[in-house]
């Protein structure tokens, strides 16, 4: 009796079961007007419609709710969406991933993976090779070639060689100059060499204060730069003496006993005036405005920053190498030329050895051999504020 009530107990239980199963489910109530999709009607065969890549995404989720194909494709290919912001505030405002672009160096891709490509496989480690060439040749320069020129007594007749006002030019520039290179080279190339050293938080504090560092002293640069240019181009114009100094490497490839002979700047420093300061600086002071965001019209858009960060990081390397020469030049690497941008003045046999032409013209009286008011502040004060009088 047992066995056949429990027989007639799964016989109802199997009945109820059918009958539920050919019941169709009951659609959930929507709250708020919000229709709710139901996973159960996904069309497992959906792929198969000819028409089913061309889908919008609105149509995708009819046959397949929850699959957002469609709008990530268009967002991969640069499709701009909706969005309420104002394109005169936001530009890019609905736009995530940028076009298809090809950077030199890089290969077709869009435009953020093409200028981070040029930044960490051209730009880092091919500028960080540049520098550490330039400093390599130039030690080896020093160890093997010494200091050039001879050391003049400076009880001799003095000449004005930088007026202080050309002199606080080149000091303001100078110390601008040195002060976005550090903060670049930490920029671009610290977390390899200080990160591992100092740590991440260290790291990172000293970045931020370089970067606002790198921001505040780019006016000041570009300011100088502009009294620097307009006070030394006069000098810097090319002439003949120029081509026979290129000629002969400018004394560097011989014994270094005789200076090829030139006027008030050689073609070496002239060379270093236009390619090394003048125009790659004010390229680089364009740039570097366009990153602040500072030229109307300039920067709205992330294309804009990328080329413009490209080219002034390419062109503040190259800035940076053959400043690096000149440093050396005006330091270690010639006798007097230092204390000629401390003091101004030169002695007469220095004006003779290094820039014979330049000489020459002062003491024939075309240049006079003091520019300024103030005297040379050495031994010899009283000679020295006289002119080099033609004999």
């Amino acid at each position: 009796m047992k066995h056949i009530v429990c027989a007639l107990w799964i016989g109802m239980a199997s009945a109820l079961v059918s009958v539920s199963a050919q019941t169709p489910a009951a659609a959930v109530p929507s709250v708020a007007g919000v229709q709710s999709q139901n996973i159960f009607q996904v069309k497992p065969d959906a792929s198969a419609d000819p028409q089913y890549a061309d889908q919008t995404n609105g149509e995708r989720a009819k046959v397949q709710p929850g699959n957002n194909a469609p709008l990530w494709r268009q967002v991969g290919q640069g499709v701009t969406g909706y969005s309420s912001l104002p394109t005169t505030q936001a530009p890019e405002a609905g736009n995530l991933i940028q076009p298809m672009v090809q950077y030199p160096g890089a290969r077709v891709t869009n435009a953020g993976e093409g200028w981070r490509q040029v930044r960490n496989q051209w730009i880092i480690p091919y500028g960080a090779a540049l520098l550490g060439l330039v400093l390599l040749a130039l030690a080896i320069f020093y160890f093997t070639k010494g200091p050039m020129g001879h050391d003049h007594p400076e009880s001799g007749r003095k000449i004005e060689r930088f007026t202080p006002f050309e002199r606080a030019a080149h000091w303001a520039n100078a110390g601008a100059f040195i002060a976005l290179a550090v903060s670049g080279i930490v920029m671009a190339f610290g977390k390899f060499f200080l990160l591992p050293v100092i740590g991440s938080t260290l790291f990172g504090w000293l970045a931020y204060a370089l970067k606002n560092v790198h921001n505040f002293m780019g006016p000041l640069f570009a300011v100088s730069l502009l009294v620097i240019i307009l006070t030394f181009v006069k000098d810097n114009i090319a002439n003949r003496a120029d081509f026979v100094w290129l000629s002969k490497g400018g004394g560097l490839l011989g014994s270094g006993e005789h200076q090829v002979p030139s006027h008030r700047f050689n073609a070496g420093e002239k060379g270093l005036f236009w390619w090394g300061v003048t125009i790659p600086g004010i390229v680089v002071v364009v740039t570097g405005l366009v990153l602040d965001k500072l030229i109307p019209g300039w920067g709205d858009v992330r294309g804009d920053m990328q080329i413009a960060h490209m080219v002034h990081a390419s062109l503040a390397i190259w800035m940076m190498a053959l400043i690096c020469g000149h440093i050396y030049m005006g330091t270690v690497g010639m006798r007097g030329a230092y204390k000629a941008m401390r003091t101004g003045y030169v002695t007469e046999g220095w004006a003779r050895e290094h820039h014979e032409l330049w000489a020459d013209d002062v003491r024939t009286g075309k240049i006079p051999a003091q520019r300024s008011g103030v005297g040379a502040p050495t031994e010899g004060a009283a000679t020295s504020a006289q002119a080099v009088r033609p004999t």
